[in-house]
């Protein structure tokens, strides 16, 4: 059984894994807190997934390459995308007018694609976890994972 891991990068970091069929199976907030626990700590995000086939990181610069270096050494192909890719598909222009309403709507949606999944609600659902959901959900249906948006999950 594959799977995708989305990163949302920073040192605050949100991660969402989905499997094979598309479905969400878990997400979380990491705070590694320095660059140099970033460093240390990528290698276990990435070896506690054993059947991790893709890794999709939003985001680029420096914190991006510490990720990339452990997908090479673990010969994972790696996707890197931005933001504006998901929120194109996800979010319509109004609501990307301005950082918070876009991150509030993004919330919404990963609360939707949670329940959709079939995973345990979240009690509190960080920005940098909503924002890996979504870039995860761009992920699945553009590596063709998924044919397109569940009905469930349209705008």
């Amino acid at each position: 059984m594959a799977s995708l891991l989305a990163v949302d990068l920073g040192v605050r970091t949100g991660l969402a894994l989905y499997g094979r069929e598309g479905r969400l199976k878990w997400h979380r907030s990491r705070n590694f807190g320095t660059i140099q626990r970033l460093r240390r700590g990528v290698s276990a995000v990435i070896g506690v997934i054993p059947d991790l086939e893709i890794l999709l990181l939003e985001g680029g610069g420096d914190l991006a390459e510490i990720w990339e270096r452990e997908a090479i050494r673990r010969s994972l192909p790696v996707v890197r995308i931005n933001a504006e890719l998901w929120r194109k598909e996800f979010l319509y222009p109004r609501e990307q007018r301005s950082g918070a309403e876009a991150k509030r709507k993004a919330d919404r949606i990963a609360r939707r694609v949670i329940l959709w999944s079939g995973i345990r609600k979240p009690t509190s659902l960080k920005d940098d976890a909503a924002e890996a959901i979504l870039a995860g959900l761009w992920g699945v249906i553009h590596m063709g994972w998924l044919e397109s948006l569940p009905p469930e999950l349209r705008r």
